[in-house]
């Protein structure tokens, strides 16, 4: 009897074991088939990973947003405390030393400087500087600028200009808070606006119509996603250039205004951009909108390189020219900036150089080199010199979209400013309507901007159909004289460059 109970004992243990063993096998069979995990939620609750590029999108977005209150405290010219420089009158800003970035990119060689820029497309690849800033948080700026681009590539410089009964974008009349008297054409003596009636229409792609309170507030590339992304909230946009990129900066405050008297704040104390004693007016203006924390700004610098006076106590001094070193400027407030638009060009001329007494000089010493003393060569040297310089800094700012606009064309028909030249035709468009050619007529930018991160705002070609949109003999005072067959009427030819400049941006 007890050896029976024993044999029972041992197979009530072998069968419960065998019923163990069974169980796990179907478990564990189930299990390859079908996850566990799978099983045990329902599917609204279960987690779906985006694909990389979207993560990689995704996380940028999020962190600019967590740190989108940060940036405001930290780098917006409202503390003006905490900015590293002080704001005082440009002749400061002007004189201020030299106190970095000579160790961030090479020199660029003179002698790699000469008229064949003019027409050598690869001409750039002789006078790149190196940046050796480490990569940072641009890499994620980089992907999600090429993720957008490919949604947005388009040949803005490409099209033909089309009637629009929508123009002009803002009254002539009304925008007199913004525009100077000179350039507003509704108030000279000029009886002819058709030239207002046109917009331009890029060939390959639709560049929808500027409005004005979606400039400031619309959505950006989030809503590919999904999220929310203001892109002109909360940002800086600084026009730095000569009295053409004054007539671009004038435009777009009157596109966003709409020509109407509006509450902005004058901030450009935060910018240096004061009267200097003894001038008519500042080097500069800047203006905020409250409501969305805006700042446009501008700033003179007719050759985009460091002038400083060589004896600051005499006003007829001789000025140095520093070929090689971008606008003191730009070294001050580059950090507050979020757009930054370049241009120069009309100022690089002989008579230019000896009225304003300036002394070309280079690595800090006067210029000894006779081929770089030749205008249009000092002009492509400093134009590649600049870009390259903007270029290094972008992966210290990754926020920082910079723009490098193209030459804005004279229309001077029959001799020079000086020597009768004029542009007297009033008939839109008369020397064309469409632009095809795939390379820029601007060749210095665009060899300048090759290889680079800036983009290139590529006006000229388009701008070349549209001679009858020139201040021409009209002013507000009817007098002959001297015509001006390099500014615009505004509104105007302006107006597109910053239509094309919005839609890049």
């Amino acid at each position: 009897m007890k050896g029976g109970n024993v044999y029972r004992g041992k197979g009530k243990h072998f069968t419960f074991t065998l019923l163990a063993v069974i169980c796990m096998t179907i478990i564990l069979w189930s299990y390859e088939k079908k996850p566990l995990t799978t099983t045990l939620f329902s599917y609204p609750d279960q987690l779906i990973l985006p694909a990389p590029d979207v993560i990689q999108v995704a996380s940028h977005i999020s962190e600019d947003s967590t740190k989108s209150e940060d940036r405001r405290f930290q780098e917006s010219p409202n503390v003006p405390e905490e900015t590293p420089y002080k704001t005082e009158p440009q002749a400061s800003v002007e004189n201020a030393e030299e106190t970095e970035d000579k160790s961030k990119t090479r020199i660029i060689k003179v002698e790699d400087v000469g008229d064949e820029y003019k027409s050598q497309p690869h001409a750039s690849s002789a006078l790149k500087t190196e940046p050796v800033a480490e990569e940072s948080s641009g890499a994620v700026e980089d992907g999600m600028n090429s993720a957008y681009s490919e949604a947005k590539a388009c040949d803005y410089a490409k099209g033909r200009w089309v009637v629009d009964n929508k123009r002009p974008l803002y009254s002539g009349f009304k925008c007199k808070q913004w525009l100077s008297e000179m350039w507003a054409c509704k108030l000279t003596q000029r009886p002819d606006f058709g030239y207002e009636s046109y917009k331009w229409q890029p060939k390959d792609c639709d560049m929808h119509d500027f409005e004005r309170s979606a400039f400031l507030k619309r959505q950006g590339i989030g809503q590919l996603f999904l999220l929310p992304l203001s892109i002109f909230g909360d940002k800086t946009i600084a026009f730095v250039g000569d009295s053409l990129g004054r007539q671009q900066f004038q435009s777009l405050m009157c596109m966003v205004t709409g020509g109407e008297e509006s509450h902005i704040q004058d901030v450009g104390r935060e910018y240096g951009l004061t009267t200097p004693h003894g001038a008519a007016r500042p080097n500069g203006w800047a203006f905020r909108f409250p409501e969305t924390n805006t700042t446009i700004l501008y700033y003179w610098s007719s050759c985009l390189c460091d002038l400083v006076p060589l004896n600051p106590e005499d006003p007829q001094s001789q000025v140095a020219m520093h070929l090689d070193r971008p606008p003191s400027f730009l070294k001050h407030f580059l950090h507050h900036f979020d757009v930054l638009i370049l241009n120069t060009g009309h100022h690089w001329n002989r008579g230019k150089v000896n009225a304003n007494r300036w002394v070309m000089y280079i690595d800090g010493k006067p210029n000894e080199n006779r081929r770089l003393a030749m205008i249009g060569n000092a002009k492509n040297f400093t134009i590649h010199s600049t870009a390259q310089w903007v270029d290094s800094q972008l992966p210290s700012h990754p926020r920082l979209k910079a723009f490098f606009r193209t030459l804005s064309p004279r229309h001077f028909f029959n001799g020079e400013w000086n020597t009768g030249g004029s542009c007297e035709n009033t008939t839109p468009l008369a020397r064309g309507s469409e632009v095809n050619q795939n390379e820029s007529s601007d060749q210095v930018v665009a060899s300048a901007v090759r290889g680079t991160k800036i983009n290139m705002l590529d006006v000229t070609a388009l701008s070349q159909l549209r001679d009858e949109g020139h201040i021409s003999r009209y002013s507000v005072k009817a007098s002959s004289g001297i015509q001006d067959c390099l500014h615009w009427c505004l509104p105007g030819i302006p107006d597109t460059w910053n239509e094309i400049f919005a839609a890049q941006v």
